[in-house]
């Protein structure tokens, strides 16, 4: 099959090099010069504007950061709408709002696309090993066509209905989770840390105790290496609990813990974090109650 990925981020990258791997040609679309290059050396092929896409790609996967760049890669002036044929499949696995979802979908429907609402969850080793899992709904018939691709990317496939929206509604309510539970995390090792607790030692007793999370046990170890380099950044929490939060505005519907959540990270942002891991919230504690965290071992 040949597939275009737009986005050779963190999880872009690792679906894309599992598409090369599953045997399709895969032609990826990523402004950095790096991440092309490491994308051909895996063995595929990549441009640095969607407009530069092959015209007969059978699908199409979206990896970008919001809503708004989705637009610019499809429409935008670089982007890549006219160089797709009736038939092809667009699998959007980008986290956004239900509402901008549904309006792509109006758009691409009359051009004879498929729209496969796609988010996915798993971090960078599940993109890699390609075991993402792919929370879809749409057609019968872009569930068909995308097929090759999700069994490419995804270790458990949901289909959640032929309604799209419904795919990016789940994954808020997965992401409402992830970022309460990184700020859980990283408060309670904060506290440990200023009562005096080993924050090694910590982590070991947590993680084969009750207040253990998916998140705790994959979070933790990088603020005890003090390695901030962002596999998930804490931009991406700010984006994410603010969709989060909007879709309950208008649903009049409270949100204290995700508010709450919200906050702190928009506040680790504030404080030059936006960029780093998103276990570095931490670090708004660290600028509250002076506690010293691990540092990063050099060589």
């Amino acid at each position: 099959m040949k597939v275009g990925v737009i986005g050779l981020g963190t999880m872009g990258m690792g679906a894309a090099q599992s598409l090369v791997r599953a045997g399709h040609e895969t032609w990826g679309c990523e402004l950095r010069d790096g991440a092309r290059a490491e994308l051909v050396a895996a063995g595929g092929h990549a441009v640095g504007r969607a407009a530069d896409l092959p015209a007969d790609l059978e699908a199409l996967v979206l990896f970008v950061v919001n809503a708004a760049q989705v637009e610019q890669a499809l429409f935008g002036p670089a982007g890549c709408i006219d160089r797709l044929s009736p038939g092809t499949v667009v699998l959007c696995c980008v986290t956004m709002a239900p509402e901008a979802t549904r309006a792509l979908g109006a758009k691409l429907e009359p051009r004879g696309l498929l729209l496969l609402d796609a988010p996915v969850s798993g971090g960078q080793v599940a993109a890699r090993a390609g075991t993402m899992t792919i929370m879809g709904s749409g057609t019968d018939a872009a569930f068909s066509r995308a097929e090759p691709v999700l069994e490419a990317i995804g270790g458990k496939v949901w289909r959640l209905g032929e309604a799209v929206g419904v795919g990016s509604t789940v994954k808020m309510v997965n992401q409402l989770l992830a970022g309460v539970h990184i700020a859980a995390a990283a408060e309670a090792m904060a506290l440990g840390i200023r009562a005096g607790a080993d924050p090694q030692t910590l982590y070991d007793v947590i993680t084969t105790s009750a207040g253990n999370s998916w998140m705790f046990q994959n979070r933790v170890p990088h603020i005890l290496a003090g390695d901030d380099t962002p596999l998930s950044a804490v931009n991406i929490f700010v984006k994410d609990l603010g969709i989060v939060l909007d879709q309950a505005r208008s649903l009049t519907f409270p949100l204290p813990l995700a508010a709450a959540a919200h906050q702190l990270f928009l506040a680790a942002a504030a404080n030059g974090q936006g960029a780093r891991d998103d276990a570095f919230v931490i670090r708004v504690w660290q600028a509250l109650s002076g506690i010293d965290l691990p540092e990063k071992q050099q060589g």
